[in-house]
């Protein structure tokens, strides 16, 4: 009996051990798998001298960290590879990427490469593709992206590609953002009936015919450069254009039914809109004091609330100890932080949950709090309710993007949580708090170090992150919420911008509602947002910079023509009050007048409710960056008076 006892745990042994075995030599060979595969890919490429660090004796991924420059990790996988603003030129090996299961982005932009269109459709399972600013010429097949049921976004912008857009595109039923601006496409737009297209771009092409009506509401600058194309949102189509291209022109009184029926319905919604506006003003205003800075600390000790304690039937306020139960344990083993950067000391979830915390604020998407990890290091921990309508893999996907961004004017993220019902985002603490505290709180000492010189400055650096994000993210509206509370000042007064990129990843319902970028006049005009979106809100921020004053349209739900900064400057332009528009407490005025009107018009070109003669962020940059102080560009008239800085008759040309 002992010999059978013996025996039988002696198998059971042997099979533990094999079982071991087998899963480790499993591993070992789906991760030479992977390596083998990137590196056949790399032997494509010329100029590849940047990629020296993929060496075959380590590890592309580790967890969600990459040891291989451009390679982007998730659970210890190659999720994707970014290698853009590199000179590269080359084969690029497809079928060395089929290879990989989990392969879902392919990021080329702004290289060499050139021929036709490698054959991806191979990648059946990729979500977005990015192969804008390159020399790929020739025709796309009809069935280039047959097949490719997965992909959300595809950026083709700025190549030389020819011929006809291709049918297979509009069967994407997920497909989100489309950019092939700055190619040689002639004929029609396909029709993309799918409701899940948010973005397009068919500018600078040979485009002509009718636009769909499925694209009516598509920004108009999307469509400039095609000297042929006709219909919504650009002018309507003429008998003969209905005639060349073959479609069959709506009768008159179909348009002038549904004409009726729009005009009867914006008099309903104008009516109600009326009724409601002032109250929801008086509502709106009257929250300003406590939504003025969403960086003001509450002294008072706090414990950031466990996530997953609605899991266990707890609530979701913050008030406990910081102990967590063993089924909270083990679910964050499951779900634990993914760290974006490698120059900062690891912690966990554990670390933020036992951790003593300030409120910083409630901002318009969630809470922000400061909680020391690792021997006192300061984090600001926010936490998002309005981000339940993103997959894990797609929310992974964005933050790596932003993860990866790198400028001295950008808070940088250094790590996320991930859970369906909330997320969590984790930055770098700012000790100075945000600009909108500096210009409204009520501390003296806060508003006496902003003199023109450290305004200045300021803008400065916001206006060189924005240009950033305006080169490094592919989005429509790169910042999307940019407002004086979302300006961290660091040290020496330096400009970071925070809540930036975040759209993607934004209920549509709440983002409509509280993003700046819906209460524009690109939006309450054409209910869309454009690339100049953002310029509009930075206009305002300037302009709020330069007067001191706290801009309307932060708070009421919709753009106002007539209550807005940008309105209230002109008109006192127009009164011959310029002088009277900048702040009273605003120091250092007095030998820099020159500057501060040119800067303020640059504020109001941003400004401009018609997006076509608005600023680009290329403008704005060049006229910011070589402002000096003895600029004499703009006319102006100097009145002294009393000796009062601001004592200053100003005489604005625009």
């Amino acid at each position: 009996m002992l010999m059978g006892a013996h025996a039988a745990t002696l198998a059971r042994k042997t099979t533990l051990f094999l079982l071991i075995f087998i899963t480790t030599v499993i591993t070992m060979s789906y991760g030479a798998v992977e390596t083998d595969s990137l590196l056949k890919f790399k032997e494509g490429l010329r100029n590849s001298t940047a990629l020296n660090n993929w060496d075959p004796m380590v590890k592309p991924c580790i967890s969600n960290r990459t040891n291989w420059l451009g390679v982007l990790c998730w659970n210890g996988t190659i999720w994707g590879i970014k290698l853009e603003h590199m000179d590269l030129h080359g084969i690029i090996d497809i079928d060395s990427l089929v290879a990989l299961p989990n392969f879902r982005t392919l990021s080329l932009m702004d290289n060499k490469f050139e021929g036709p269109l490698p054959e991806i459709n191979k990648l059946g399972k990729l979500k977005a593709l990015y192969l804008s600013n390159n020399f790929f010429s020739g025709e796309l097949s009809d069935d280039a992206f047959q097949g490719m049921g997965s992909l959300k976004r595809v950026f083709l912008a700025n190549n030389l590609f020819t011929g006809k857009i291709p049918h297979s595109l509009t069967t994407l039923n997920k497909l989100m953002e489309l950019r092939l601006e700055g190619n040689q496409f002639s004929g029609q737009i396909p029709d993309f009936s799918h409701h899940e297209l948010k973005t397009a771009n068919f500018a600078r092409n040979e485009l002509e015919g009718p636009i769909p009506e499925s694209l009516a509401k598509v920004a108009l600058d999307s469509f400039s450069g095609n000297k042929d194309l006709c219909g919504a949102p650009l002018a309507e189509c003429s008998d003969a254009q209905f005639e060349a291209a073959g479609v069959k022109k709506k009768s008159n009184k179909t348009v002038l039914i549904i004409m009726m029926i729009l005009i009867l319905a914006g008099l309903i919604i104008m009516g109600i809109i009326i009724i409601t506006r002032k109250k929801e003003r008086e509502r709106m205003l009257r929250a300003k004091s406590s939504s003025i800075d969403s960086n003001k600390i509450i002294s008072r000790p706090y414990q950031i609330s466990d996530p997953l304690e609605s899991q266990r039937g707890g609530g979701a306020g913050g008030g406990g100890g910081g102990k967590t139960s063993s089924t909270a344990a083990s679910l964050m083993k499951k779900t634990d932080l993914s760290f974006m950067r490698d120059d900062v000391e690891r912690f966990d979830l554990n670390d933020l949950l036992r951790a003593s915390a300030e409120v910083l604020g409630s901002g318009t998407f969630g809470s922000s709090y400061k909680a020391s990890v690792n021997r006192g290091k300061a984090m600001v921990v926010k936490r998002y309710r309005h981000m339940n309508n993103v997959g894990r893999e797609e929310f992974h996907e964005h933050m790596v993007r932003l993860g990866s961004l790198d400028h001295p004017n950008l808070s940088r993220l250094v790590a996320y949580y991930y859970r369906k019902e909330e997320k969590l985002l984790v930055y770098e603490f700012v000790a100075h708090g945000s600009l909108a505290s500096h210009l409204h709180g009520n501390n003296c000492n806060r508003k006496q170090r902003l003199n023109w010189t450290s305004r200045m400055k300021i803008i400065r650096g916001i206006v060189r992150g924005l240009s950033y994000l305006y080169k490094e993210i592919p989005m429509v509206v790169p910042h999307g919420h940019l407002k004086s509370s979302n300006v961290l000042l660091g040290p020496s007064m330096t400009a970071l911008l925070t809540d930036y990129a975040l759209r993607p990843v934004i209920n549509p319902q709440q983002a409509h509602s509280t993003m700046i970028a819906y209460k524009t006049p690109d939006y309450a005009q054409h209910s869309r947002t454009s690339n100049k979106t953002d310029i509009w809100s930075l206009g305002i921020l300037i302009l709020e910079i330069l007067t001191g004053r706290f801009p309307e349209n932060y708070l009421l739900p919709t753009y106002d023509s007539e209550n807005n900064l940008a309105a209230w400057i002109n008109q006192m332009v127009r009164n011959k009050k310029t002088s009277e528009v900048f702040d009273k407490d605003m120091t250092g005025a007095k030998d820099n007048k020159a500057e501060m009107i040119s800067m303020l018009k640059i504020g109001l070109s941003c400004c401009e409710e018609d997006a076509e003669i608005r600023y680009d962020i290329n403008q704005v940059l060049d006229e910011v960056e070589k402002l000096k102080s003895n600029n004499t560009a703009q006319a102006y008239n100097i009145r002294s008076g009393n000796g009062n800085d601001n004592a200053v008759s100003f005489s604005l040309d625009r």
